[in-house]
């Protein structure tokens, strides 16, 4: 057994000095990188990757989480700072839904769930559930808070006063709550936002107005709703969304002129620069206007007419004397009257009713009124050209005061040819200078520096591979025993005496060698 594995050393021992220098030192490097490479790879592999699973907590939930994961039998990584929990990957996943389904996390606040608490046998006293009530309730409204977008933490005081069976619903006092937010970094809430807060803590709580709820973030900012004078970012806002109006606008003119000066210019050869102002006041009016029907003779429409006419004729009265003139007669009496004659009257009269337009408007007017523009253009001349002919610049111009004159008619301003001409501007200008274009990259571009330097390691590391490989090949050639040349039959005439014998060795040479060949005929010819 002994010899065996004496004989095995000997081979082994004498395949390796077989080996020379710069092969050993090869198969060694070798052996070592890919056992290097395995272990690395089975450190890789077989260690736990783990994934932030919870993060923002609190001490309270962190602690509730922790207990779950340890009674579980699953590790984990508390973070640096406390408030972040890191779990297996491949068990992350199941480790949220048990976390969630089980209610551990509560964000530092107990909602109704306290009620599932175990209490005592004999029950609950009434201290024991109002401060229960009001430590859930308050727990509650913070979960609600906090799902609020931009809001971190909240804290919620709530007052309820003690109810009283003999007072009115009008008469009972009113509750009231006190709010603290923590916001997100960077957030700043809206008025719109704030209002929502508002909302739903008023909603929340029975018996709460709006009034009796004080709201402060934890930057000592008091926050009030809309009703009591609250405009967070209501100025800001209509300031930010007038400017995007009107940078829209000038975006969509500036856009228009180029497309349209491009298919005339060429790409590329066109920049324009466009200002305007715009009038954001909304003007709301009403008018009662009455018209006439026929307004050339100023008269409304007949909807009903009456005419009524009287006419009396008579004769005169009886003969009789003067009144009370007698000695027998009544006094004031009428007497015989001898004279006699007859009577005659008429009345007439119309009524006609007109009925006329009655015209109600409620006219709102337009906030967004284009009430000045401007539009500057500057143009490359074409190829062989210093400055653009008139003829040209005189067309565009006239374009552009089309188009601002057309954005203008309903300013409220009448504008002269002149007035628009003075509103347009066109000049020449050479955007890319020749000299540049051939040139392409200066020489100081670090571009250009950064590219030679490549190329010249490039150049570097393949002259020394090939004068590697050269070094390579000359060693092997020293190791490498030249291979001997062969030697082929001669003819020697002398002793052959069939002439087939001849011709197949002259055949034989010339197929194997007929560089000799032909020097044997060569030799022949100088000889006869």
């Amino acid at each position: 057994m002994n010899e065996r594995i004496a004989q095995y050393r000997d081979k082994l021992t004498g395949y390796w000095n077989h080996f020379s220098k710069k092969q050993k030192t090869l198969l060694i490097s070798t052996i070592a990188i890919i056992l290097l490479a395995v272990i690395l790879l089975t450190i890789q592999f077989s260690k736990t990757e783990y994934e932030v699973a919870f993060t923002g907590l609190d001490s309270t939930d962190a602690a509730g989480i922790i207990n779950h994961l340890e009674s579980s039998g699953i590790p984990y990584k508390l973070g640096a700072d406390g408030t972040s929990i890191s779990v297996p990957s491949k068990e992350a996943s199941r480790v949220k839904v048990d976390v969630g389904s089980q209610g551990i996390v509560q964000n530092g606040s107990i909602g109704w769930e306290a009620f599932n608490e175990s209490s005592s046998l004999i029950g609950m006293t009434d201290n024991e559930f109002g401060v229960k009530y009001k430590s859930a309730l308050n727990g509650e409204i913070e979960q609600l808070l906090k799902r609020m977008q931009g809001v971190q933490d909240a804290k919620v005081l709530i007052n309820l006063p003690t109810e009283n069976v003999f007072a009115s619903p009008d008469e009972q006092e009113k509750a009231s709550a006190s709010v603290v937010v923590t916001f997100k970094p960077g957030y700043r809430p809206n008025q719109e936002a704030v209002d929502g807060y508002f909302n739903l803590v008023k909603t929340s709580v029975p018996n709460l107005p709006v009034e009796n709820i004080s709201l402060s973030s934890s930057d000592d900012t008091v926050l009030l709703p809309t009703g009591q004078g609250g405009q967070i970012g209501s100025l800001t806002t209509a300031v930010q969304e007038n400017m995007a109006l009107q940078k829209k606008f000038e975006s969509d003119v500036k856009q228009s002129v180029r497309q349209f000066l491009a298919k005339l210019m060429g790409q590329d050869k066109v920049e324009v620069l466009v200002t305007s102002k715009l009038n954001f006041d909304q003007i709301s009016q009403k008018e009662n206007l009455v018209t006439p029907v026929d307004t050339e003779n100023m008269k409304g429409i007949e909807i009903s007419a009456q005419k009524i006419q009287k006419s009396y004729t008579g004769e005169g009265s009886p003969d009789s004397g003067v009144a009370g003139t007698g000695e027998t007669d009544v006094s004031n009496y009428p007497g015989t009257d001898t004279q006699s004659g007859g009577s005659s009257s008429e009345e007439s009269s119309s009524t006609i009713n007109y009925e006329v337009n009655r015209i109600t408007k409620d006219i709102v007017a337009s906030p967004y009124v284009i009430k000045d523009l401007t539009i500057n253009v500057a143009v490359e001349p074409p190829d062989g050209q210093q400055t653009l002919d008139p003829a040209t610049q005189t067309a565009i111009e006239n374009i552009l005061t089309n188009i601002v004159g057309s954005y203008l008619a309903d300013s409220g301003t009448t504008y002269t040819d002149a007035d628009l001409e003075k509103k347009v501007s066109v000049f020449s200008q050479a955007f890319h200078n020749p000299d540049t274009k051939a040139s392409g990259l200066s020489l100081s571009s670090p571009l250009v520096w950064g590219v030679g330097a490549a190329a010249l390691l490039a150049i570097a590391g393949i002259v020394f591979l090939l004068i590697r490989r050269k070094g390579k090949k000359e060693e092997v050639e020293e190791e490498i025993p030249m291979p001997l040349t062969p030697e082929f039959p001669s003819i020697n005439l002398e002793t052959v005496t069939n002439e087939n014998q001849v011709r197949k060795q002259l055949e034989t040479l010339a197929k194997k060698k007929p560089d000799e060949f032909v020097n044997l005929l060569r030799t022949w010819l100088a000889d006869e």
